[in-house]
């Protein structure tokens, strides 16, 4: 159970840094945009980091608030369910 969870946060992160990357290059090219839900959805789905470190890469959604704090409460969050299912003594 413990090597899915591994892979498919592994997955959605990378989905989320793809994703996020993407949506910046349509942003510079004035062309179709991701929707911001999306964009938040894949964070919630697991891809919390990867979307973080896409924001921070590619400068990308770091002047809303929904994102500068939404991005890390998701991934706080993310953690502390993980460390409590999978390392409670």
């Amino acid at each position: 159970m413990h090597s899915f969870l591994y892979y498919y946060l592994i997955f959605i992160n990378c989905t989320a840094f793809v994703v996020y990357g993407a949506d910046k290059a349509f942003a510079k090219l004035h062309s179709w945009r991701v929707p911001e839900i999306v964009l938040l959805f894949l964070a919630a789905l697991g891809g919390s980091a990867g979307a973080f470190i896409a924001m921070q890469l590619f400068r990308h959604k770091t002047q809303h608030l929904k994102f500068i704090f939404g991005v890390p409460l998701i991934f706080f969050l993310q953690v502390a369910v993980i460390s409590y299912f999978f390392y409670k003594g």
